[in-house]
């Protein structure tokens, strides 16, 4: 059993492996007296997991959450929340051709070379079924944190992009199609180009966009724990994530300051949000948005060269249940990072106020 962990205060530690029994975690920080919506965790889980739609991987789970402690009688205790997520549709066989073979671009390699060991059942640790317990915290994180609204969609599959501003958008789209995108039209084009993607045996990536509204004024702290490098920390800890911007991002490296600049009105709101809701490394109040980028999956269905464990480079060609596009089922993942952080942020406010 490996865990690791994320965050200060509310903090999730992440235990198990992508193939065995089951997965795990523990859930610390989260203030006691808070009634649990548990069909609310569910959904979000339901929105993760795989088999959901035919341009996600045809894995058949149920992902459901099985919690062992720090809730009692459906209200918080305080105390540490254990749960469990049990595996039920593992084929460890299918990962058997890559015992002694690593994939191009995976963390095959760099797991072996640095512990020496790996279990090659899927990716182990770099699996993305260790985001389960991701978004079963982030599910919970979002219950404590309600007043705020975290909105995550896909923005973007390959050269496929949603070029509208995120306030000219129908949030209530997002989740009526598979890749969600909340334009119909821009939907089914990124869809129609993961299929065909996948008909080749290929992969592609693309880029989801965050949305963080009714954010109090005062969340994030100087220099080292600003609130962008926290949320960039916990997009970045994300499989198949390359990239992270926030506000006007590298964009806003072409502007002026006098463009740039987001000019005040008398109620401290600002005319513009060049800023992405962040100045200073604290929010402002007004909306945070960000971006995230995610690669093309390793794992693809062609056949490829890749490096042996006797130092032989050898064709080899995937195979098994793999996302042609990790984008549509990262949508959650993002929302439930942005959650933790959010309800660290806000519990280390409280801390400060008292």
């Amino acid at each position: 059993m490996a865990g690791n962990s994320f965050g200060s205060i509310f903090k999730v530690t992440t235990f198990g492996e992508s193939h065995g029994i089951a997965i795990g975690g523990v859930i610390d920080g989260c203030p006691s007296g808070l009634k649990i919506d548990f069909e609310a965790i569910q959904n979000e889980m339901n929105r993760r997991k795989p088999g959901q739609s035919k341009i996600v991987t045809q894995r058949k789970e149920p992902d459901e959450v099985e919690f062992l402690s720090g809730i009692f009688e459906g209200v918080t205790t305080g105390t540490s929340i254990g749960f469990v997520i049990r595996n039920s549709n593992q084929k460890s066989n299918d990962y058997a051709h890559i015992k002694d073979t690593y994939r191009p671009s995976h963390a095959d390699f760099t797991y072996t070379k640095k512990y020496g060991h790996r279990d090659y059942r899927g990716g182990g640790r770099s699996s993305a079924r260790e985001t389960a317990c991701r978004v079963v915290a982030g599910a919970i994180a979002k219950q404590y944190i309600n007043s705020i609204k975290i909105t995550a969609y896909t923005s973007s599959v390959g050269n496929i992009t949603l070029n509208k501003n995120y306030s000219d958008l129908n949030f209530d789209l997002i989740e009526s199609n598979a890749i969600r995108c909340p334009e119909p039209n821009v939907a089914e084009a990124m869809i129609s180009k993961i299929k065909e993607i996948k008909k080749q045996g290929d992969t592609i990536g693309g880029v989801i966009t965050c949305v963080i509204q009714n954010v109090p004024i005062g969340l994030g702290e100087p220099v080292f724990d600003k609130l962008h490098a926290e949320l960039g920390k916990a997009m970045l800890s994300i499989n198949a994530v390359k990239g992270f911007e926030y506000g006007s991002g590298f964009e806003g490296a072409k502007l002026l300051g006098s463009t740039h600049n987001d000019l005040f009105n008398e109620d401290g709101s600002t005319q513009t949000n060049f800023s992405g809701g962040i100045q200073g490394g604290i929010s402002n109040g007004m909306d945070i948005y960000f971006r995230v980028a995610f690669k093309p999956v390793a794992t693809i269905m062609q056949k490829q060269d890749a490096l042996n464990a006797d130092g032989k480079i050898e064709e080899m060609q995937g195979k098994g249940r793999h996302d042609p596009c990790v984008v549509p089922r990262a949508v959650p993942i993002v929302e439930a990072m942005a959650a933790l952080v959010m309800a660290d942020f806000m519990l280390l406010n409280h801390l400060y106020k008292h």
